[in-house]
C-alpha cells in the first residue's frame, strides 16, 4: 500500500518562496506519475504539478508555470514542490498524488487518475 505524506506547509508573504516535500512509502517514486493538487475554500481540486521520472514527463497549469518547480528524488523515495513569487491566490491545501496510470495530455490535472493521496497540507500566502 502506498503512503503518501506532506511536509507542514507554512504562511509566507507575498513574492516569498516555500518547498513543500512529500514522503512515499510503500513503493518506488519511479513507478509512478506523481503529482501536486490544491484547494481553495469553496473551489474545486485543481492540478498544479505533475512528473513521471521515469518517462521524463513534466506537466504544469498555467497559473503556475516559471513560478512552481517539481521534482523527484528517486533516492530518497520523496516529491518536492519549489514554490516562488508567491501570490495570494496560491493560498490553499495542498495534495501529493500517485498515479499508477499512464497521463497523457490533460489527464494529469484529473484528480480521479490519481490513486493514492496524501492528507493536505495548508499553504497562506498573505500581507
Amino acid at each position: 500500500q502506498v503512503q503518501l505524506i506532506e511536509s507542514e506547509g507554512g504562511s509566507v508573504q507575498p513574492g516569498g518562496s516555500l518547498t513543500l516535500s512529500c514522503a512515499v512509502s510503500g513503493d518506488t517514486t519511479s513507478n509512478y506519475f506523481l503529482g501536486w493538487f490544491r484547494q481553495a475554500p469553496g473551489k474545486r481540486r485543481e492540478g498544479v504539478a505533475t512528473t513521471y521520472t521515469t518517462g521524463r514527463m513534466t506537466y504544469y497549469a498555467d497559473s503556475v508555470k516559471g513560478r512552481f518547480t517539481i521534482s523527484d528524488d528517486s533516492a530518497k523515495n520523496t516529491l518536492y514542490l519549489q514554490m516562488s513569487s508567491l501570490k495570494p491566490e496560491d493560498t490553499a491545501m495542498y495534495y501529493c498524488a500517485a498515479s499508477d496510470h499512464v497521463l497523457l495530455g490533460a489527464n494529469w490535472g484529473n484528480q480521479y487518475e490519481y490513486n493514492y493521496w496524501g492528507q493536505g497540507t495548508q499553504v497562506a500566502v498573505s500581507s
